[in-house]
């Protein structure tokens, strides 16, 4: 992302924020993962929304109305020998000329510093809750200043969620982050595209992550969730990651899977024949399926409400269930009382951005949200039939799919980033057979 695009950012929250306010908000920790060792670094995505730092021990400040400099950066100071291990540490120096900070300090000195700055302020603008230790320095800062009230010293009285404005923000996609997200899906679809011809009975469920792991980051990527490689009855578990069973010929491998490029996410699923044919069970549950994805993305265009989508998938998914014989009564009355959550129980999508999962309101006001130009998002409907469902068809059980897209909201629809991914039962076993 070009440093213009964090600096369009602050200036947008500057002016959110105005002159009585200050922002104060902390990178990332590192994260342990054994003893000495730590996962690779990846920065809190809102620091990462306004500043483009990847280092952690960093805080970011937007002082509106400050004569030296409103934005101002406490990170680490270069260290020669500690670089010699560990590499390039970005500095004061370059945290200034590199990321458009107008001033830096080492984030040895924010104690000294910091509350001389939210002097004379009248709202802290923070992310109360999400590190409980800075969060007790912030605190302490304030009070700080609190105690020298009598000498005339103006203390903050009021702290105010920033997420609130910062995750509305995010909600709408810049172009530059919409290109950032085409890429990623690009890298993704590529990915999925390449599982059509390597997947085989007696692959393991690990073995078809590591291809996807290999496209991702031969390409710069990580993933940007768990993979999810569940094969047969495993494709039932919504959140299965164990990846270690084996793929049989016969049966269904759910796959879902998307990487994360430039700090943005793609997430797709596709539902595949291992043996490169749908029988025919499989293919009377993934055609309902399909139809009720198909029926979700109609409804993805502005002035619609957020869970249109998911009313027209549901609708689509309950007269399946009952044409399959797996529920029995009227479509109506199953949906109002919630007996389809037997075989569908999520959600038919989710926001997408730099969190897979990512954020804004799904409702304002009580009311669904509409949506609108820049929103990013999935489809992704379900249905599961866990072995051992009673009362159900034994060709049903053990049989989970689901299938996926993510899509931007455009002025007169939608564009769906990884519609290449071929999901109709033609398209799959022609491109398996190939």
């Amino acid at each position: 992302m070009e440093p213009g695009e964090h600096a369009r950012r602050r200036q947008e929250l500057r002016q959110l924020v105005g002159e009585d306010g200050i922002v104060v908000l902390p990178s990332a920790p590192e994260r342990r993962r054994n003893r000495d060792v730590f996962h690779p670094y990846r920065q809190d995505s809102d620091f990462l929304y306004l500043t483009g730092f990847g280092e952690p021990d960093a805080v970011a400040v937007l002082a509106p109305g400050r004569p030296q400099g409103e934005y101002l950066l406490f990170c680490r100071e270069r260290d020669p020998a500690r670089e010699t291990w560990d590499g390039r540490i970005i500095g004061q120096d370059a945290a200034v000329a590199e990321y458009g900070a107008d001033d830096a300090f080492p984030i040895d000195d924010m104690d000294e510093i910091l509350p001389g700055l939210m002097e004379g302020r009248a709202k802290v603008y923070c992310t109360m809750g999400a590190d409980a230790d800075f969060d007790h320095r912030l605190i302490g800062w304030v009070n700080q200043l609190r105690a020298q009230s009598r000498a005339g010293v103006r203390a903050p009285m009021e702290y105010v969620s920033l997420e609130h404005l910062l995750h509305e923000m995010r909600l709408i996609k810049s172009r530059a982050e919409i290109e950032a997200m085409r890429e990623a899906a690009r890298v993704s679809v590529a990915a999925h595209q390449r599982l059509l011809e390597v997947l085989r009975p007696g692959l393991r469920e690990y073995e078809v992550e590591a291809e996807l792991l290999y496209d991702f980051r031969r390409h710069d990527g990580w993933p940007a969730y768990p993979t999810i490689v569940g094969g047969g009855a495993n494709a039932c578990v919504l959140h299965y990651i164990d990846n270690r069973g084996t793929l049989r010929d016969g049966d269904l491998v759910l796959i879902d899977a998307g990487a994360e490029l430039g700090a943005y996410a793609a997430d797709i699923t596709r539902t595949l024949p291992v043996g490169g044919r749908f029988s025919a069970a499989q293919r009377a549950v993934y055609e309902v399926v399909l139809a009720a994805q198909h029926e979700a993305l109609a409804r993805v265009r502005p002035g619609e409400h957020w869970n249109a989508p998911h009313e027209a998938a549901t609708q689509v998914l309950v007269q399946g269930m009952v044409d399959l014989g797996l529920l029995a009564g009227e479509v109506d009355g199953l949906i109002e009382t919630g007996d389809y959550r037997r075989f569908f129980m999520h959600r038919t999508g989710h926001w997408l951005g730099m969190d897979v999962h990512d954020v804004g309101d799904y409702k304002v006001d009580g009311h669904w949200r509409e949506l609108e130009p820049g929103m990013a998002l999935t489809v992704e409907p379900g249905l599961y039939v866990p072995p051992g469902s009673e009362g159900v068809d034994e060709r049903f059980q053990g049989i989970g799919v689901r299938i996926e897209d993510n899509v931007i909201v455009t002025r007169d629809g939608h564009e769906n980033l990884t519609d290449a991914v071929p999901k109709s039962i033609e398209a799959i076993e022609a491109a398996m057979a190939r």
